[in-house]
């Protein structure tokens, strides 16, 4: 039929089709709200250090430790909640779930194992857990089968600054269930990172648009800095 809709195509890569969209807003951004907790996403090094895990790590900027160790200290020097979360399974991979069905190798995810070095938190990362929640997850979302909602509750916060990896995985899967469950979701760039740049800038288009704010980590910075309890 002649006037049957038909997919949008463009000859553009998707970090082009990001910074199109990134610089010509089409809504209004969910903003910042009364008070923020960062979520800092499998921020572990079989995922962060391509050195030791080449088949499963990656880095998109080479400062995303320094940018997460920055505003994670910031919020914490003003009384804001501080979540990291990491992923590991038990030795028979009872708990992977489905998720664990598809590959069976060394590096399969299912075999990211308590205790392992790829379950690790990367050496560069300052965590404080006197006060910071550290969670242990299964599946790509912060939020599942674990205590963050009920955290994020307990402290009032209404706004989440999600960083991490990968974008396409865990990244976008905490901020649509931040959105779902009532946050205001914040998806700082330089924060955040994949496998490969079209996954990474696709999806941080597809947040842009639907789910979260994806800002520059200087205004995370600039937004800790107003907070005054």
């Amino acid at each position: 039929m002649a006037n049957e809709p038909t997919m949008a195509t463009s000859d553009k890569t998707a970090r082009e089709i990001f910074e199109d969209v990134w610089a010509n807003p089409a809504r209004a951004k969910f903003g910042f709200g009364e008070k923020i907790a960062i979520v800092n996403v499998d921020p572990q090094k079989g995922y962060t250090r391509p050195d030791l895990f080449p088949k499963t790590a990656y880095i998109t900027d080479p400062k995303q430790m320094d940018f997460v160790n920055e505003i994670s200290g910031l919020a914490r020097a003003k009384g804001l909640p501080v979540v990291w979360t990491h992923v590991a399974y038990m030795d028979n991979a009872a708990d992977a779930g489905v998720w664990g069905t598809r590959t069976d190798t060394p590096d399969s995810l299912q075999n990211i194992k308590y205790g392992s070095e790829r379950h690790e938190f990367d050496d560069r990362l300052t965590i404080d857990e006197t006060v910071d929640a550290v969670y242990t997850k299964r599946m790509p979302s912060a939020f599942f089968e674990t205590p963050l909602a009920s955290f994020l509750t307990w402290h009032k916060v209404d706004t989440v600054v999600i960083t991490g990896g990968s974008t396409s995985g865990c990244i976008r899967a905490t901020a649509v269930d931040a959105l779902s469950h009532g946050y205001r979701a914040i998806v700082p760039i330089e924060c955040v990172a994949d496998k490969h740049e079209s996954y990474h800038f696709a999806n941080l288009t597809d947040l842009q648009l639907k789910y979260a704010d994806v800002v520059k980590v200087q205004d995370v910075i600039d937004q800790i800095a107003a907070y005054s309890g």
